[in-house]
């Protein structure tokens, strides 16, 4: 049995150690989740619902079997979710992709710390040697940009990567559980 003190103990620690310790960390927090929506039920869009709806008729066919129907319909949420994650990847590569002025943040803090040097070591009426002037104009470009690109969007890509993984195991599971309902039946025929 846990005596009274240590439950105490816990629970303090608790409140210390849980989540977010300013108002600014948690409305961060509390946004993480609705940034592209992904942690939304399918269901809370009437669109996507719709899409749901077609998408588990064209699966489920004329099959009128309600454990197969709701089947159908739980292969057709994972696989509208996994289009949303996918289409959320190519909106945040194609956006920057498509800026022909992107630099990355780490690339504009390696431009400000070599201005800042520059500015330190010389005196403010010496006009700034023209090499110089073009690293700090320069932007990345054809695959060097990708990289840049990739290199800065690395965490949100990886964010993504979670919600695919699960959509692509719901989808999975789904679609066992579809095809052995389906086998049942056709085993049940047979008989």
């Amino acid at each position: 049995m846990t005596s009274e003190r240590k439950i105490r103990a816990n629970r303090a620690n608790a409140r210390v150690s849980t989540g977010p310790k300013t108002a600014q960390g948690g409305s961060h927090s509390a946004r993480n989740a609705l940034r592209y929506a992904l942690s939304l039920p399918v269901y809370s869009d009437p669109a996507l619902s719709d899409e749901v709806k077609a998408l588990a008729r064209d699966i489920i066919g004329t099959d009128s079997n309600p454990e197969r129907q709701e089947l159908a319909h739980r292969i057709a949420e994972a696989q509208i979710d996994l289009r949303r994650v996918r289409y959320a990847r190519h909106e945040i590569l194609s956006q920057a992709l498509s800026d022909p002025d992107y630099v990355s943040e780490t690339m504009l803090r390696k431009k400000a710390a070599l201005a800042i040097r520059i500015l330190r070591h010389s005196d403010l009426d010496t006009p700034m040697p023209d090499n110089m002037m073009e690293v700090l104009n320069s932007k990345p470009a054809g695959p060097y940009k990708f990289a840049a690109i990739l290199a800065d969007k690395a965490r949100q890509l990886l964010a993504l990567d979670r919600y695919e993984r699960r959509a692509l195991s719901r989808r999975k599971f789904a679609i066992r559980a579809f095809d052995a309902a389906s086998r049942r039946k056709l085993t049940s025929r047979m008989n």
